[in-house]
């Protein structure tokens, strides 16, 4: 089986050129055609040695896109994709004034097993390669601009989707390296964020690898037992450790980690809920994000009614914590934080 062109990032596809005595501007265009202006066709402008070269030895194929899920309400739009061996993946394009961010997923499931979650009902099927990292973003971009023309502005890169980014990290670590590379799509380090439970393996590599681009921790309780329920793998990494690894991570001048918290009716709502959080936060480069829990088929959880969200936000805003209610989009169409599966 051919290894994917979409694999490469900008360092390992220079050293292909120049390994093979190719025209060292090759990296250069190769990564401006397919990235930069997103083509999908064998590109004419380096030499037809080297063109046949990467046409024999390298695959371009990209995860094909299923089916689409368009929000009557708000134009979110949800992709499935299908993978070569017939897995399936989950894709969002949140739209904001014109322009849009791309929810991605790392895996086929997630092992996280969060209660919260309809991915994590799942399970783990398995990591996706840079390739299909890459795919959804390209994909979706063409699909804008056949069905969006004028539209196809995808300006903000979350790894919020399926999986656990970090628990998939070297794929992960590198399909950033090719958003952020001048000759690829160019997006700059603070547009692109990615998402934790509080996976330790990872963010112990984080600062040392990936530490330009933003961090968001799922934290949704300071409580050790409500958090236990929530997610599970606090049990073996717990939030006191995840913390002490997020404080060392090198943030730049207005650079803050984002903290998720997933408000749950009666469960992590209350004053006290809001109060611990605070204390916990307070004085740190600390962002919060409270998101009503969007529901699912067969969740347990219910979201809190509008009074208890502004109420819990209130308190946070008393610790001077940059706070912002997220609104809900796609949720009509299982497109909202915490509603995708792809089962």
């Amino acid at each position: 089986m051919k290894p994917s062109f979409y694999d490469l990032n900008y360092s390992d596809l220079e050293t292909i050129i120049n390994t093979h005595n190719f025209n060292s501007s090759a990296s250069r265009i190769l990564f401006n055609w397919y990235y930069k202006k997103k083509q999908n066709t064998p590109c004419p402008d380096i030499s037809k040695s080297a063109l046949a070269f990467f046409e024999q030895n390298y695959d371009f194929y990209l995860p094909e896109i299923d089916t689409v899920y368009q929000s009557e309400k708000d134009r979110t739009v949800k992709f499935l994709f299908k993978l070569k061996d017939n897995h399936k993946v989950e894709t969002v394009l949140i739209p904001f004034n014109n322009k849009y961010s791309i929810c991605l997923s790392s895996q086929v499931g997630c092992a996280m097993n969060c209660s919260f979650c309809f991915t994590g009902e799942q399970g783990l099927k398995r990591n996706l390669t840079t390739s299909e990292i890459m795919g959804q973003f390209l994909q979706a971009w063409r699909w804008l601009a056949s069905n969006r023309a004028g539209e196809e502005r995808i300006l903000n890169i979350v790894f919020m989707g399926q999986g656990e980014p970090l628990h998939n990290f070297d794929a992960v670590k590198k399909a950033c390296e090719i958003f952020l590379s001048q000759y690829g799509t160019s997006i700059g380090v603070q547009k692109i964020t990615i998402s934790t439970a509080g996976y330790i393996p990872g963010l112990k590599r984080w600062s040392e690898e990936i530490p330009r681009v933003n961090l968001a921790l799922s934290l949704h309780s300071p409580f050790a037992e409500k958090r236990n329920e929530l997610i599970p793998i606090n049990k073996k990494y717990p939030l006191e450790e995840v913390l002490t690894y997020i404080d060392q991570v090198p943030l730049n001048k207005k650079q803050f980690i984002t903290y998720e918290y997933i408000l749950i009716k009666d469960f992590n709502d209350s004053a006290d809920d809001a109060e611990k959080l605070g204390n916990l936060l307070a004085g740190k480069s600390a962002y919060i994000n409270i998101i009503p829990f969007n529901p699912y088929p067969g969740s347990r959880y219910q979201r809190p009614n509008l009074d208890t969200v502004e109420n819990f936000k209130a308190i946070l805003d008393t610790f001077k914590i940059p706070t912002l209610i997220r609104g809900v989009k796609g949720d009509d169409v299982l497109a909202a934080c915490g509603q995708l599966n792809s089962l």
